[in-house]
């Protein structure tokens, strides 16, 4: 069960910072770039949380 709410918090955690990301006055290169850094770093932590790594 806490598997489940760490991917959870994960996966909102996520998608809040790409939202925050996208309400940035930033030109689009640098945009591309954070949220790219930000899914590959959400990708790692779910793959920690069920034991892949």
């Amino acid at each position: 069960m806490s598997i489940l709410i760490s991917v959870l918090i994960t996966f909102l955690v996520v998608v809040l910072v790409l939202w925050l990301i996208n309400r940035l006055p930033l030109d689009g290169r640098t945009k591309q770039i954070a949220q790219a850094i930000v899914v590959i770093i959400g990708i790692v932590s779910l793959l920690r949380y069920l034991a892949v790594f």
